[in-house]
């Protein structure tokens, strides 16, 4: 799968991004792919690459382009348990600082500039994403109702906005959604308060703890991949999207 370079227009400037698409031409159902909290990097382009084999194209932008092009913090090969604290540290501020205002208006651009794109597709877009990526995921679903058909979002905090933050976000939610969780990240009395959550706004969605799994479980470039989970994602997503998005 072709993989190429982009810059994206937004109100803070021009943010570094890169798409994957499949071989041969023609224009392909959109989805746009937020990263996890360690940044683009050749694992989420191993990602983009494995689901535009499916007949998609990706968009991956760097959410963290307001402090540099990716990576914005130098990454080991692989993440173990005895860097992450230490690279967590220096990535929580960056994570802080992208306040709602600049989630919302990342997502216009980003969404913009898929929707412009030769070899997308006219139509609903899709939007995945990792860590708290699953949260700007559905926080950008909520923003775009007419515009996201399918939502996906795995080892995020979606349950982390509050009762009231919650509702808010799910009440403007009119794509599918499927949420995998963590084990470690999510106890079974908490998914049951979400699931009732995502019942009362009247989402179209499954939403799962992946068994025995940890946060970042999706990542195979760190100590928290589950081979077993991972494929568990894709045989969520895939579907989803096939559902959800008409290809040419």
């Amino acid at each position: 799968m072709p993989i190429k370079a982009l810059r994206i227009p937004t109100a803070d400037g021009s943010a570094d991004a890169f798409a994957a698409y499949p071989d041969g031409g023609g224009r392909h159902p959109g989805v746009l792919m937020y990263m996890d909290g360690f940044g683009i990097r050749p694992v989420l382009r191993e990602m983009a690459r494995e689901l535009a084999g499916h007949g998609y194209y990706v968009l991956v932008p760097n959410v963290f382009h307001r402090h540099g092009p990716a990576p914005v913090i130098e990454l080991p090969e692989h993440i173990g348990e005895d860097v992450r604290p230490a690279l967590i540290g220096r990535l929580m501020p960056l994570i802080e600082a992208h306040t709602d205002a600049r989630v919302l208006s990342d997502a216009d651009a980003y969404l913009r500039f898929l929707t412009s794109r030769p070899e997308v597709a006219a139509g609903p877009v899709a939007v995945t994403g990792y860590c708290f990526g699953g949260l700007l995921a559905m926080r950008t679903a909520a923003a775009h109702p007419g515009q996201v058909a399918a939502v996906a979002g795995f080892h995020g905090p979606v349950a982390g906005e509050g009762p009231d933050g919650l509702h808010r976000l799910l009440s403007r939610i009119t794509a599918e959604v499927h949420l995998g969780h963590a084990e470690s990240d999510l106890t079974p009395e908490a998914l049951g308060e979400l699931n009732q959550a995502l019942d009362a706004a009247g989402v179209d969605h499954t939403s799962e703890i992946y068994p025995g799994t940890v946060h970042g479980f999706t990542m195979s470039d760190t100590d928290a991949f589950d081979p077993a989970a991972s494929q568990r994602h894709w045989d969520r997503l895939l579907p989803l999207l096939g559902r959800s998005l008409a290809k040419s």
